[in-house]
């Protein structure tokens, strides 16, 4: 027998329990379920990056039950369920736990992280963190190492590097960008990230990447393209993010990059909606904090039948590395125009500007960083 809800979310990521509080701001009283295939606690999954740095456990970055976000949240929780298939036009969900008739459905599916092919009897060896569970996986594996390799130096692999080598261990960083954080940094704040975390003993490996993993006595040999030998006990795959799109393509949904939604986070399907991860909002996929929440801002009045439209300011993001600390907020893909470096004692100034002067974007480094507020609000929205 199908279980009648209003409002249905599966994923219980900060995209899911974002949207659920920001419903019952408006309405503490419409039903509302929760359907995840993970344990459903709350965690922020930010801080998977810094928690040995900050000395934290990976229980202790659990701040919520399952049973205590149902009892604060007031809703129905289906924990370790996997949703199987959603029927668009009978509006029923598929899962472990039974079928689920839903009025609005809301995907917050997040995504995944992206791994490469790789060669060797040791390839099955690397590991990926993607939510709490693989972390306390990792930090298991991790127990009594010394050597990490992070292949990947984009935001993930760049934090977990800081972290790592504050917690003591011997990192090497590979990538096939020439430096790190390349889809976010210029060149100029790049090499003074690069040289601050090559400082306190990061390795970097640029412009190549692994051609095999074997194993080698106790350790794992990895062979680089650039016929580097590298020896590690562990391999953290860290390449990118991959919205997960799966369930909505098999439900008939549009897709391109990620789940498409229209500014009222609509997807093509009438009564299901899509946020966070695994949203493309208006041909726009911002794997970041602050699109999610003001994501979920705009779907919780939209839910409850009021009409209201996203809308994304400036958004710059922290970087998560104290060894040389780093705010960024890129241009447009298609902008046009040039930086410019201006350097002051223990920090850097990076802006974008146009042919006229506009400011478009900006990497602030080290004690550049206190311009954050001022220069963010010089900046063209990203949606408006």
């Amino acid at each position: 027998m199908a279980i009648e809800e209003a409002i249905i979310i599966i994923g219980s990521g900060l995209a899911g329990y974002t949207v659920i509080r920001e419903i019952r701001k408006l309405n503490k009283d419409i039903p509302v379920t929760l359907i995840t295939r993970e344990p459903a606690y709350f965690y922020s999954k930010p801080m998977l990056s810094t928690a040995i740095a900050g000395k934290k456990e990976p229980t202790q970055l659990i701040t919520g039950s399952c049973e205590e976000m149902a009892l604060q949240l007031g809703i129905t929780i289906f924990a370790q369920t996997e949703v199987t298939a959603i029927d668009i036009k009978n509006q029923i969900i598929l899962s472990s736990s039974g079928s689920i008739t839903y009025t609005k459905l809301v995907l917050a599916l997040g995504a995944d992280q992206i791994r490469l092919p790789l060669q060797g009897d040791a390839a099955d060896q690397v590991i990926s963190v993607n939510d709490l569970e693989e972390y306390r996986a990792f930090r298991e594996r991790i127990t009594n190492k010394k050597r990490i390799a992070i292949l990947g130096a984009g935001l993930i692999g760049t934090e977990f590097a800081n972290d790592l080598i504050t917690g003591g261990y011997a990192v090497d960083v590979i990538d096939l960008a020439s430096q790190p954080l390349g889809r976010l940094l210029p060149t100029s704040a790049a090499d003074e990230l690069k040289r601050e975390l090559a400082n306190v003993g990061v390795r970097w490996h640029f412009e190549t990447t692994i051609e095999t993993i074997t194993h080698h006595q106790n350790a794992l040999l990895i062979q680089l393209k650039n016929g580097v030998e590298l020896q590690s006990d562990v391999v953290l795959s860290a390449v990118g993010l991959r919205p997960r799109t799966a369930l909505a393509k098999l439900a008939g949904l549009k897709t391109k990059q990620g789940i498409q939604v229209n500014r009222r986070l609509e997807t093509s399907a009438p009564h299901v909606y899509a946020l966070g991860d695994c949203a493309e909002v208006d041909g726009l996929v911002l794997p970041y904090v602050m699109p999610l929440m003001q994501a979920a801002r705009a779907l919780a009045p939209n839910l409850l039948g009021q009409e209201v439209t996203v809308l994304y300011p400036a958004m710059p993001v922290m970087v998560k590395t104290p060894a040389m600390p780093i705010i960024v907020s890129p241009p447009a893909k298609n902008a046009v125009g040039s930086w410019e470096t201006t350097t002051q004692a223990g920090g850097m100034k990076a802006c974008f500007k146009s042919a006229d002067g506009e400011l478009l974007g900006f990497a602030l480094v080290g004690t550049a960083t206190t311009e954050r507020a001022t220069l963010a609000k010089l900046l063209p929205p990203v949606l408006i």
